[in-house]
């Protein structure tokens, strides 16, 4: 009788090379490192920019919430994830949650506090 077993493949490194140290490894780590660094960059402006749109509303008397805007933001960032292949879904969770700390950010601590609208659901 013949045997009918599959053999398997195993990839295993040349000899002398573990996936830990493999520079091809460090390197691609060591650039997601990169997007980290840069993805915080982005919040840390965005934070300031959110401080300027909530300076420039308190001059002008006008309310932090603007549901509408908000959800052209949220819409946007999920055309604009659909566009790079990005999971849309995340992207809009991820932009949510950045509005709401935003609001956050533009309520004046001496504020009452004031309950957060929830995000539309599409469907």
């Amino acid at each position: 009788m013949s045997d009918h077993r599959q053999e398997t493949h195993e990839v295993s490194p040349p000899s002398g090379e573990s996936a830990i140290g493999h520079p091809d490894l460090e390197r691609l780590r060591d650039e997601i490192l990169g997007c980290d660094q840069e993805l915080v960059r982005i919040l840390a402006r965005r934070k300031e920019l959110v401080r300027q749109v909530g300076a420039l509303k308190a001059r002008l008397g006008r309310q932090v919430t603007d549901p509408r805007r908000e959800a052209v933001v949220a819409r946007r960032a999920a055309t604009l994830a659909r566009s790079a292949g990005v999971d849309e879904e995340l992207v809009r969770n991820l932009i949510w949650q950045i509005m709401a700390s935003a609001r956050k950010q533009q309520y004046p601590s001496s504020a009452p506090s004031r309950r957060e609208p929830a995000p539309p659901r599409e469907g």
